[in-house]
């Protein structure tokens, strides 16, 4: 018997087509972007998943960024930290040699040239700020140019820090302190170069050969020298604590980032072996619809009468 009514079939291939349609432009956005979806929608029940993983990807990168500021920060004041304890350094073996010798012609010339070095150091700076300098970062946190001006002014005074010190969050749990204070380094090693310079105010340059008053005066300072050396030598250990726990926090956040990275491409590349197949049998699909669509249209009522010649009239 032949078919009379088509409109349920004609319903039915075009459901299908549109949904051959609508796989092959899903399945050819993947190809083109690499990418399961354009949108959340796209990923159905694993957009609050892949949401939560990109939002702890995006914190975990922020820390990460911090972290590298804050060891090229440490890594700069570490240089000024040990440029001061170098000036100690310095002024030791100087009033060393002085008293094993005899000779003080030389010696507040090296002293000099180690208050010199210490007072660059303080002033250290970092991406145009003074590191040491507390909260004042636009402010050299040393005015200090001579040896003679730890005599004539409180030493106080040539501090131009306040005393604020910087800390910064490196990950969920742990901020490190990023700043010492110039006045905090300084101030032990400006006054033992202080006494030895009121000294010399006092009695006069150091002759050669050194007088007994004199060697028994610079032994003296010099007991004084090696307890700031020490004192100095461990502010720079403190800040090498904090490169190093700097260090394992950014290998750390490393990790994290690759093992999200990693999750976030699982859930949102595509398959492109599996999308390239889906758009092969999308376009079969409308070419199948197409063809069925073809003979519902040659089957119809229309052409049923056409054909017989109007024999039910």
């Amino acid at each position: 018997m032949d078919r009379i009514a088509t409109n349920s079939a004609y319903s039915a291939v075009l459901s299908n087509l549109m949904q051959a349609e609508l796989a092959q432009t899903t399945a050819g956005n993947q190809l083109s972007s690499t990418e399961k979806a354009t949108d959340l929608e796209g990923y159905g029940t694993g957009a609050e998943s892949l949401t939560a993983m990109q939002a702890t990807n995006t914190q975990v990168t922020g820390y990460l960024n911090n972290s590298q500021v804050v060891a090229a920060k440490l890594s700069t004041q570490d240089t000024g930290l040990n440029q001061v304890a170098s000036s100690s350094t310095s002024a030791i073996a100087a009033v060393t040699n002085a008293i094993a010798t005899g000779n003080g012609q030389s010696l507040m010339q090296q002293l000099q040239d180690s208050f010199d070095d210490a007072v660059q150091g303080l002033n250290t700076q970092f991406n145009g700020e003074y590191v040491f300098g507390g909260g004042q970062v636009n402010t050299q946190p040393v005015s200090a140019t001579s040896l003679t001006d730890l005599t004539s002014s409180p030493i106080a005074s040539l501090f131009h820090n306040d005393q604020r010190t910087i800390s910064t969050q490196i990950d969920q749990n742990t901020s490190i302190s990023t700043g010492f204070l110039a006045s905090s380094v300084g101030t032990p090693l400006f006054n033992a170069l202080q006494t030895i310079q009121a000294y010399v105010n006092t009695n006069g340059a150091f002759s050669t050969p050194l007088t007994t008053g004199q060697q028994a005066f610079l032994t003296t300072q010099l007991g004084t020298l090696n307890t700031v050396q020490t004192n100095l030598n461990n502010v720079v250990a403190q800040n090498g604590l904090s490169q190093a726990e700097v260090t394992n926090t950014q290998n750390s956040l490393t990790q994290q980032q690759t093992m999200l990275q990693g999750l976030i491409g699982t859930a949102t590349q595509a398959n492109l072996a599996q999308a390239s197949a889906n758009l092969q049998q999308a376009q079969l699909s409308i070419q199948a619809a197409g063809q069925v669509f073809q003979a519902l249209n040659a089957s119809s009522l229309l052409n049923t009468l056409s054909s017989t010649g109007g024999a039910l009239a």
